[in-house]
């Protein structure tokens, strides 16, 4: 089994992969953009689309996908991102949050009508979440109730029976599912890259291998030489924000890993079913999530060990043997009908703030604009960020621009060694809470992971 090697989308030989060179001269711009993942790419995207004669350049300091949108789940997803009471407490409201979400639902057939389903691999399916014991049951119960107090219809979200759900993906063992339409499965890396050209197309200039060292107003330093921006600096480095000056404890690079099976024999994927495009995700406390990849495999992640001391980022994507061990089981318990043979298993890091939920933080006076927080659904995320950190960077006032995502950047993490032993401790009741739930058979969610949620802040 492969292990690391960033993760196995970005491990392909087929990867049609745009062009790039590191910065090697001084340059002037209107607008540049720190981070190559998909909020820069997005801005830039955004940016060119309002005014195409617009100078825009993205310096990324390692290459393209090297981030985590190269190793995530490949979910294109409306679910709601970030916390709905903790978002309707900035401006905007509880319109505001409901104008959020509906934004997001356009956002998944934007990304796809964009950069075109065929570039992508995208395959609109739906998420389901499932539940397997009675604890599980009652939550995702209890969310769609929440979810209707919200004015989310059956439309968007609805309950499936045990014998529904199994339908869509035979999964053991399962009590019950929340379903949504409102979901693609893609190829995160071919996504990336398709926007990579599409950007490029429309005149960015995109440098890879070129590390930010300084940011100040209207100037970066990339190495030896020096980008000025006329207009604006976006900074859009997500969960590797924590390497920069002061931004440490902004943002929690939270880590994930994934593991990627063999391709499935038709006989296999008929005993699975899964036939239907869905992500899949589960109701515990420490959850997994997963797609049936389009060259036939399944891929599946979860937490693992969740986070790096000092908000440490790895290098290549290793994974220890514990989560791969626990992946692999975590596939035999969901499918026991067939045996599952791991081809590959990763890790990377994602943004999490201290309130779990986005922001879009733009100074006027110094002209630079922060943008993340999207705490594991950034493939939609990103697109509607870019398209506001747009509107507030050539428009200022808008209807995006009022949004709650538009705020300060929320609170610090605590210091260490607090935030080592709050995120591994944290993890650790999360997951004594599952067996503790599991033993009792009841419906009820232990009282360890609802003291952990409000710790957690979540």
């Amino acid at each position: 089994m492969r292990n690391g090697h960033l993760s196995h989308w970005m491990s392909r030989d087929d990867l049609d992969i745009p062009a790039t060179v590191p910065l090697d001269r001084d340059e002037e711009v209107d607008v540049a953009i720190v981070g190559g993942g998909l909020s820069g790419l997005w801005t830039a995207w955004a940016l060119t689309q309002a005014d195409p004669a617009l100078s825009v350049a993205v310096f990324e300091a390692e290459r393209l996908g090297f981030g985590a949108s190269g190793r995530n789940g490949g979910w294109l997803s409306a679910k709601p991102v970030g916390i709905r009471d903790v978002l309707a407490r900035q401006h905007g409201g509880r319109a505001g949050v409901l104008e959020i979400e509906q934004r997001l639902e356009e956002s998944i057939h934007d990304v796809v009508d964009v950069l075109g389903a065929q570039n992508i691999d995208a395959r609109h399916g739906g998420w389901m979440q499932v539940a397997r014991s009675a604890s599980e049951q009652n939550r995702i119960e209890n969310y769609l109730a929440k979810s209707r107090s919200w004015g989310v219809d059956e439309g968007r979200l609805r309950l499936l029976t045990a014998a529904e759900a199994s339908e869509r993906v035979n999964i053991a063992g399962v009590t019950g599912a929340l379903y949504s339409p409102d979901n693609y499965c893609v190829d995160p890396v071919k996504m990336l890259l398709a926007l990579a050209r599409t950007v490029q197309k429309a005149g960015v200039r995109i440098y890879t291998s070129s590390r930010v060292d300084t940011i100040e107003p209207g100037r970066l330093a990339v190495g030896a030489h020096t980008v000025r921006a006329r207009r604006h600096v976006v900074l859009a480095t997500e969960g590797y924000s924590s390497r920069q000056r002061g931004q440490r404890r902004r943002m929690l690079p939270l880590n994930s890993a994934m593991l990627v099976t063999d391709r499935l024999t038709d006989d296999q994927w008929e005993q699975i079913g899964w036939a239907h495009g869905d992500g899949v995700s589960g109701a515990a406390h420490t959850y997994f999530y997963g797609q049936r990849t389009p060259d036939g495999r399944i891929a599946i992640g979860g937490r693992g060990k969740p986070y790096r001391f000092a908000s440490g980022v790895d290098r290549d994507g290793e994974v220890d043997q514990h989560t791969i061990a626990a992946l692999t089981n975590l596939l035999a318990d969901l499918f026991p009908q067939v045996p599952l043979a791991a081809a590959h298993a990763w890790c990377g890091v994602l943004g999490v703030t201290r309130d779990w939920s986005p922001f879009i933080d733009n100074d006027p006076s110094s002209k630079i604009l922060r943008v993340g927080g999207y705490a594991g659904q950034g493939l939609t995320a990103a697109h509607l960020a870019g398209r506001i950190a747009s509107d507030l960077i050539l428009q200022g006032d808008t209807k995006l621009s009022t949004l709650p995502w538009v705020r300060q950047m929320p609170r610090r993490w605590e210091p260490e060694p607090l935030r080592w032993i709050g995120a591994h401790g944290l993890y650790r009741i999360y997951s004594i809470a599952d067996v503790l739930e599991a033993r009792a058979a009841g419906p009820r969610t232990s009282r360890l992971a609802l003291l952990a949620d409000k710790i957690a802040g979540r």
